[in-house]
């Protein structure tokens, strides 16, 4: 057997690997010089050996540059920032870092020592992998995932701009889906619900979610024009027109060109105006009160009404016609008793934009809270922005109770409404409201302290009004 024949640890001559050591050599150099990853070998005294041209690629380095040369010198002399082999002989173990070359490139480098039989280090192998792209890929997923969240929460604002829209109600949810769908269709939208419950910020949040959001957003309160001035109001006059017509004027309509006009409480609109809004709506295009030519506009049309134009229709008071091309796509928006999620982060809402406005630091108690999600509210979220406020205004204490809500003595929270017909001992009342909180957060906690904390009071003033109660309430 030849000496320079190379054997696999097997054993066999079907297991025989390379013939000759110079075959070993160029099959070894073939591998490292074909990887994909960079490969860096020096001695044990850290003096390079062997480099790929990989490793060159990702560095920018040449052969010229490191051959022969110490890692220290290398390092001192700003070559490579910063050393895997002299940490991995320093710590007799693989070591992991990332580094980044003057390419730019930026690399995750691994640093193996190798040592002999007398435990001394005879070589260290440094495998360079080019993390470029997948560092990069991964910035863009942080910057995409930030900008996500940004736009969620520019989102947010938007719905909860002037703390007037809130979806938190899986009712409130299920429309604000819907209005979402439409926004981005340039179509007639008819919103309809009770006084209060919020319309004009959902034809907002439609105009600001739509194509039209750089253009104008015209509200018009179709209840609020004396019926002589209506058209005048949305189309525009001539000058000579009538009397006091000195100039030419712009109606609402031309001035909402490209962008969006919300008619507000459209079921007022005289039915001689009906006739001109629906030729507009057909024709888009409008003709100034004394004028002689037509005037092309382009707009979205949001209508909205707390009337039944369905019943105003069968009443001979709309016209069937404008309330089809008005009723492309209808919203209802439920009112707030049929969203009751939505109650308490309004309450909270407008709550913390008059804090802010007043400097205060006022907080609802529990037993507030429970009473506002109990009440009906029939002028709905227009009724609750108004109670919030006066409760705020009014409140001397920071604590605010639901004593403090103006409809407090039609509710009790046993469920029993006060008769307003009967004569009120409203202190008795009062002390029974929160005699009944007291008890019941006691028998739910135990013990003074969690049970004045759930109802937003300190221990002391728990325990002086549970005393207070039981002697007045056992007369």
């Amino acid at each position: 057997m030849s000496k320079d024949t190379f054997w696999s640890p097997s054993g066999g001559k079907n297991n025989r690997i390379f013939t000759s050591l110079q075959e070993a050599y160029d099959k070894l150099q073939c591998i490292v010089d074909n990887s994909y990853d960079g490969i860096y070998i020096t001695d044990g005294n850290a003096n390079t050996q062997w480099v790929n041209p990989a490793y060159l690629s990702i560095s920018g380095l040449t052969e010229e540059d490191v051959l022969g040369k110490n890692m220290w010198d290398l390092e001192r002399e700003g070559i490579i920032s910063r050393s895997g082999t002299l940490l991995a002989i320093a710590q007799r173990k693989a070591v992991t870092l990332q580094q980044t070359f003057r390419t730019g490139k930026r690399a995750l480098i691994t640093s193996t020592p190798s040592f002999d039989d007398y435990g001394d280090i005879m070589m260290v192998v440094t495998n360079v992998r080019d993390m470029t792209e997948f560092y990069a890929l991964q910035e863009k997923y942080q910057e995409a995932q930030e900008r996500y969240s940004t736009e969620i929460e520019l989102a947010r604002k938007q719905v909860l701009e002037g703390a007037d829209l809130i979806a938190a109600d899986p009712n409130t949810l299920s429309v604000l889906r819907l209005v979402e769908r439409v926004a981005i269709l340039d179509t007639t939208v008819l919103l309809t619900g009770e006084t209060g419950v919020g319309k004009e910020k959902f034809a907002r949040y439609i105009y600001k979610n739509s194509a039209r959001r750089e253009e104008r957003f015209i509200t018009v309160n179709c209840g609020a024009i004396p019926p002589n001035l209506v058209e005048s109001e949305l189309f525009g006059y001539e000058k000579g027109a009538f009397t006091g017509a000195v100039r030419d004027k712009m109606g609402l309509f031309e001035l909402a060109h490209r962008g969006t006009i919300f008619l507000d409480e459209i079921g007022e609109l005289p039915l001689e105006m009906q006739v001109k809004l629906l030729r507009v709506l057909q024709e888009r295009q409008i003709q100034r009160v004394g004028g002689t030519k037509p005037v092309p506009v382009d707009v979205r049309v949001i209508a909205a009404t707390n009337r039944d134009l369905g019943e105003m229709v069968r009443s001979k008071n709309f016209r069937e016609d404008l309330f089809y091309r008005l009723n492309v796509v209808p919203i209802t928006i439920p009112p707030l008793r049929e969203r009751r999620g939505d109650i308490v982060p309004f309450a909270d809402a407008f709550l913390e934009e008059l804090n802010r406005k007043y400097g205060f630091k006022k907080e609802f108690t529990t037993s507030a809270l429970q009473a506002m999600e109990e009440y009906n509210w029939p002028g709905n979220v227009r009724e609750l922005k108004n109670v919030v406020e006066r409760v705020v205004i009014l409140s001397t204490e920071d604590k605010i109770c639901a004593t403090d809500l103006p409809f407090c003595s039609q509710w009790s929270p046993i469920g029993h409404p006060v008769l307003r017909d009967e004569p009120i001992d409203l202190k008795l009342e009062v002390a029974r409201f929160e005699d009944h909180y007291i008890r019941q957060a006691y028998e739910k906690y135990g013990n003074v302290r969690d049970a004045a904390a759930s109802l937003g009071m300190d221990s002391s003033t728990f325990v002086r009004k549970r005393q207070k109660y039981q002697q007045l309430l056992q007369k």
